[in-house]
């Protein structure tokens, strides 16, 4: 098991306990934090393996390093999983001088461009190591555009175009908030002769679904001396059935269940999101009709309300 990139859940420190190697993989190799302050403290494992400043060469190590792990660190006569975390396209972006200015997007274009051909780099691995048609492999991302205009202008210093979060389109708010554009997000997976090809679905998955998803996958249980709160999301995946999970807990938010999203007049906004905007009333949204979270129907359907007020305490009091 290999973990290769943005490792951030150990505060940006060295915290052995909370650092990969502790938690699971047995190599390690990336950094313990974003790069939004300009520089990139790498560590191998455990230990300190430098730092660097160049932003636009980041994608290319870290697929790098990860071709490395695949043809040269795993044990062929095992299964393997390979966690890449990429830490493009993360402020302070850049391109390597062979993507910069090519394409017609600006700096961040320049970015998608080579993320793109680095991924392509590594599927292309995986073909000529023979192990396409039996890897799953699953592209998505954390989270929504972070689109604050003042954490922007306080960055000094850095190259034009650099500071860009990208945009959120028609959804609402961003990154912190309990908006769509906070958590909707894309997901491809490919798995040959195993997830039909060409298939779109809407249906809600939560990326605290992939624990339990794999482990059925292996034909193994999760733990029974826990909480799990992801389910089983394997008939989906491999496409047995078209619909997700019954519902969503946006933690001291609200709710999402079907078509409906329900939200808190108190609703949590991490200190980080985009200023907020709302009014402090319930809101109701039909997000079928209503992607972009204009048109509240608190006032329109109470018996709804009422009832994803109380799912959302419910919820809440679960430890």
């Amino acid at each position: 098991t290999a973990c290769i990139g943005k490792w951030d859940v150990s505060n940006r420190k060295p915290i052995i306990p909370r650092m990969p190697n502790a938690q699971g993989f047995d190599y390690f190799y990336g950094a313990l934090g974003a790069n939004d302050a300009g520089v990139v403290q790498l560590h191998e494992n455990n230990e300190p393996a430098g730092s660097t400043r160049d932003m636009g060469g980041l994608i290319k190590l870290y697929t790098d390093k990860s071709i490395d792990y695949l043809k040269n660190k795993r044990d062929p006569d095992k299964p393997f999983v390979l966690y890449l975390a990429h830490t493009m396209m993360h402020t302070i972006i850049n391109a390597s001088p062979k993507f910069r200015g090519k394409s017609k997007g600006g700096l961040y274009g320049d970015v998608v461009e080579e993320f793109d051909f680095e991924t392509g780099r590594l599927l292309d691995t995986l073909d000529e190591l023979k192990l396409i048609d039996k890897t799953l492999v699953i592209y998505t991302s954390d989270n929504g555009p972070w689109n604050q205009d003042k954490y922007t202008k306080r960055k000094k210093g850095h190259p034009a175009g650099s500071i860009f979060w990208g945009e959120a389109g028609p959804l609402r708010n961003g990154k912190g908030s309990p908006y769509e554009a906070g958590y909707r997000l894309p997901c491809i997976v490919r798995w040959p002769g195993r997830v039909p090809a060409g298939r779109v679905n809407d249906a809600v998955f939560a990326t605290i679904d992939f624990l339990p998803t794999f482990a059925s996958l292996c034909g193994l249980t999760v733990p029974k001396d826990r909480h799990i709160d992801g389910i089983d999301q394997t008939e989906l995946l491999l496409g047995k059935r078209e619909t997700g999970r019954d519902f969503f807990y946006f933690n001291k938010a609200g709710v999402r269940r079907g078509k409906w999203k329900y939200l808190r007049a108190n609703a949590f906004f991490h200190g980080y999101a985009v200023e907020d905007d709302r009014p402090k009333v319930e809101e109701l949204y039909d997000l079928e009709a209503d992607l972009g979270e204009r048109n509240n129907l608190a006032g329109k359907h109470p018996k709804i309300l009422a009832e994803l007020r109380a799912l959302t305490s419910e919820l809440e009091a679960e430890k």
